[in-house]
């Protein structure tokens, strides 16, 4: 039985964010833990929040259950809101500066 966790509108691009994904896709939880508190990328501290929502997720679904059998089943990051700003430029112009964000999806499942 698997277990779903969401974060949504995250403001890190989704470029940045799927570094992170693709690192832990597949791990186990308590190792792709550990990859994620020991990253030096700011959003591992979100991403690793997100995977114990998800371990969370999965204990209530399933009461007797192992979290030793837990592995990372899928994780993807989606785009989301797109902030445009401008910065001044040169001889009266402005650049549009965009302010990405994103939405992450994990999915947690045990091993059969």
């Amino acid at each position: 039985m698997e277990a779903v966790a969401k974060l949504r509108n995250y403001p890190t691009s989704p470029r940045k964010m799927r570094l992170l994904a693709d690192l832990i896709r597949g791990m186990q939880v308590e190792k792709a833990l550990a990859v994620l508190e020991h990253n030096p990328k700011h959003p591992a501290v979100p991403m690793r929040k997100l995977v114990l929502s998800a371990i969370s997720n999965w204990k209530q679904k399933n009461e007797g259950g192992e979290v030793g059998q837990l592995f990372v089943k899928t994780v993807f990051v989606d785009g989301a809101r797109t902030l445009k700003r401008m910065r001044p430029a040169p001889q009266g112009r402005g650049y549009r500066v965009r302010k990405r964000s994103n939405h992450v999806t994990v999915i947690v499942d045990a091993k059969s």
